[in-house]
């Protein structure tokens, strides 16, 4: 691994060798092995035995970089004596030097074993360059000029590659630090949306069918506590529907516990549910309810919607109103359904209701994109009118 590398930068190197593996074989070894062609053929044999050995190294240790027998610092050696050999066989290898010198920074790990690797090749280079003629006046050829001046300027370069990598590493380590911290928060943030939601519906659920049957069971027994001298017949009827609204309020309760299969209504039809719900409110209050109650085929969201706006509303009713006369009407429409309450109650100003039971109506209709639309006066009754689209009942 290059000491400018990071763990999860392994396609970038990837392509950086196969670029540096092109370049140094067209203007490192080609030119080596075309020019020593015309030499003689002791040296010609011997360069090209360095090139084929330099060359077979260099694939091992790009594909096999953990292999025991040649790790990157001692091929990095390696290289270092055949630039040395190489010059001393053609008078001189600073061309080769220089297109090798990349190598020392990409097979190490830190600054000063390339500079000291790559320092090592260059005086290798000027001593098998000038070994023929020894000192002279003549010792700072090209060649050794060259040399010398890649060495330095690779060094150089190599520092800055190094330094803004290393930057470069730490800021993309900063920002996934921060990006691990955002998602933990947001994470957190849905946990706490999600608990909030969770505990909104529970509420409205206990609202919806605890809250409103004991309500039914207080007004039930207060009435057949009055009965029980006068009427017996009547308290009887009342302690009945005590009894069945504590049935109901059980199983509502099982359910919000999650001992009993997810519920609400039955599967079926919802205007048989609704005229039972109508026929123990008339029994229990004694109003006169009246209903138009088509067989409207509804998915079970839609139904329950449906049903606990109409609990809600005689809940109201019953509690507020005063009212002697119920209506309920059903309502098929071209892609949706209504559902219309009327009552010849008091009546109220809609604007000045702070009520649970509105909002939570409203709440549980929009999460089915539906609406609710509640319009009353005073001494002139109440109208609440719930519309769903029937569309809704493919998410159930």
């Amino acid at each position: 691994m290059s000491q400018w590398q990071q763990p999860g930068d392994r396609r970038t190197r990837g392509r950086v060798l196969r670029w540096n593996l092109a370049g140094w074989i067209l203007f490192g070894l080609l030119p080596q092995a075309v020019a020593v062609l015309d030499a003689s053929p002791a040296r010609r044999y011997w360069l090209l035995g360095l090139l084929v050995l330099i060359a077979l190294s260099h694939t091992v240790v790009v594909n096999r970089p953990d292999n025991p027998l040649l790790r990157p610092g001692t091929y990095l050696g390696l290289l270092a004596l055949v630039l040395g050999a190489t010059a001393y066989l053609m008078d001189g290898g600073a061309a080769f030097y220089v297109v090798s010198l990349p190598q020392f920074w990409l097979f190490t790990r830190a600054p000063r074993d390339a500079i000291t690797l790559s320092g090592a090749a260059a005086a290798l280079t000027v001593f098998g360059g000038t070994l023929h003629q020894g000192w002279s006046p003549q010792f700072l050829t090209g060649n050794v000029i060259s040399t010398v001046v890649a060495c330095a300027a690779g060094a150089g370069l190599g520092l800055w590659v190094h330094h803004f990598v290393v930057r470069s590493n730490e800021r993309q380590e900063q920002l996934t630090t921060a990006l691990a911290l955002t998602q933990k928060e947001l994470a957190a943030a849905h946990q706490q949306q999600g608990a909030a939601q969770e505990r909104e519906r529970l509420a409205r659920e206990i609202h919806d069918t605890l809250a409103q049957g004991f309500a039914s069971i207080v007004v039930l027994a207060e009435a057949a506590r009055a009965a029980t001298v006068n009427d017996p017949l009547r308290c009887a009827e009342q302690l009945t529907s005590i009894e069945q609204t504590a049935r109901e309020n059980l199983a509502e309760a099982r359910v919000l516990v999650g001992s009993a299969p997810e519920s609400g209504v039955a599967a079926g039809s919802l205007a048989i549910t609704l005229r039972r719900t109508l026929d123990r409110f008339a029994q229990d209050t004694g109003l006169t309810v009246t209903a138009e109650l088509p067989d409207v085929n509804l998915d079970q969201r839609t139904r329950v919607a449906l049903l606990r706006c109409t609990q809600e509303s005689l809940a109201n009713v019953r509690k507020h109103s005063g009212a002697s006369t119920v209506g309920v009407v059903l309502t098929e429409l071209a892609g949706g359904v209504e559902l219309e309450i009327t009552d010849d109650g008091c009546g109220f100003v809609v604007e000045d209701s702070r009520g649970y039971g509105l909002d939570g109506m409203r709440r549980r209709l929009a999460e089915l994109d539906g609406e609710l639309s509640v319009i009353s006066s005073l001494g002139d009754g109440t109208r609440v009118l719930a519309s769903l689209p029937t569309h809704s009942q493919d998410r159930a």
